[in-house]
This record gives C-alpha cells, structure tokens and sequence, in this order.
C-alpha cells in the first residue's frame, strides 16, 4: 500500500465484500474532500445539483450521501414541496448526516446500498450518485444502476459523477485512492493485469451500461472543480 492509500484508508472499512468500501469517519471525509476540492465543495455541489435540473417540488434521492451535503443542496433546490431522501450504507455517516439536519424537514436520511435500494418503483425525479460508483463491488454496479433506473420516473434524470481523471488535481492521490478502491471491490479495471486506475473511476466507463439498463440518452460534462458527470434521462 502506498503512503497515500495509507492516509486515504484510515477513513475506510468494507464489509465482507458485500457493500463495498463504507466511508467511516464523516469529518475526516469532509476535511479531505475539502482540501482535494481546494475549498470549492459547495460550488461543486451547487453546479452538480444544477445539472440535475431538479425543481421545486420534486422527489430527489441521493445515494451514497455520506455526511449530506449534496443531499441537503438538493433540499434547497427542491423546497418544501419537494423531498429528498440521502441513502449511505455506513451507519457512522447516516448518524452524522442526521445530526447535522434537524432543520430541513424535506430531507432525511436512510441506511441502505445502493445495489438494494428499498424505495418504490418511480417514485423520483431525480436520483444522484456522485464519487460512489468505484466504491460498490465491481460484479453489483450493474444491480446498483438497475435500481436507479427502477426507482426514476418516466422521463426522470441519473447524475453519475466522479473525480475528472483529465484534471490535473492531486493525480497520485486520486491513482492511490483508486486502487485502494479497486483491491477492495475487485475491480479488475483498478487493480488487474496492466490495469489503469484513472481510467477505473472515469465515470464515462458507465455509458454503455446505463444505456443498456434502458436510460434513453447519456450525455457527459466536465465540472468544475475536477469531476466528471454523466447524465441520464430514462425514458417517457
């Protein structure tokens, strides 16, 4: 493991393989992500949240919520006529989210993976999934996208994003913490036989799939600061 991975893994557990890499310590991941974002992870948040399109009085769910920052800008997005659900499969991040958002009564938080989401068929608009999907064990991510694209509505939007692998920001980092990543979800796209582990998290590996699932239209976006975005539609 290199020293990079070493630091980045402090915040990390997995569970049997079954779940995949759970984030740990909530102000950990927030001090780091702050530090790789140089500060701009609430402008990263709101462009995301933008891209979306999310209006006011629509059903958003965000998995792998984390501490609940995207989760809670949705919130604002969607107003009191909406709602927002954050989905995370650590306890110890459901637990802080919740304690940080005892005023925002259109979003709660839930304890559950993304690749057994419990929700509804259609019952959303919107569903993100942001610097997540190299987290999920590599053989589940097709089972994690099925359900988003169950739980959209007809004509209801997916954001993938994950870290731009064509930015410049912190590349050995960003290589660390993706074979970390990838020896824990074996992903042989990270950690196989002449395996690239920036090409692994470029979420543009995921095209081809969410097509598949049934998404009527994939379009990517660079954002800013250093993420990379997908955008599905599913189909009317």
């Amino acid at each position: 493991m290199t020293r990079n991975e070493q630091q980045f893994a402090i915040t990390h557990s997995h569970d049997d393989n079954e779940v995949g890499v759970l984030l740990t310590k909530p102000r950990s991941y927030r001090a780091f992500k702050t530090a790789f974002m140089l500060g701009r992870s609430r402008a990263l948040n709101a462009r995301l949240v933008a891209l979306t399109g999310a209006v006011p009085g629509e059903h958003a769910l965000d998995i792998g919520s984390g501490p609940g920052d995207l989760a809670r800008a949705l919130a604002a997005r969607v107003g009191n006529s909406g709602r927002v659900i954050g989905v995370d499969p650590s306890p110890q991040m459901i637990a802080y989210a919740i304690g940080r958002n005892r005023g925002d009564s259109n979003c709660r938080f839930e304890l559950g993976p993304a690749q057994s989401l419990g929700l509804a068929d259609a019952s959303v608009d919107v569903v993100t999934c942001t610097f997540v999907m190299h987290h999920i064990p590599e053989a589940q991510r097709d089972a994690a996208i099925a359900h988003m694209f169950r739980v959209l509505r007809p004509g209801g939007r997916l954001l993938l994003a994950d870290t731009d692998t064509n930015g410049r920001m912190l590349r050995a980092v960003v290589k660390g913490m993706s074979r970390y990543a990838g020896h824990r979800t074996h992903d042989d796209a990270a950690v196989g036989h002449q395996a690239d582990p920036l090409a692994a998290i470029d979420i543009r590996r995921y095209r081809d799939t969410l097509l598949a699932a049934g998404f009527r239209t994939v379009d990517f976006a660079e954002v800013k600061p250093a993420t990379g975005a997908l955008l599905a539609v599913k189909d009317v």
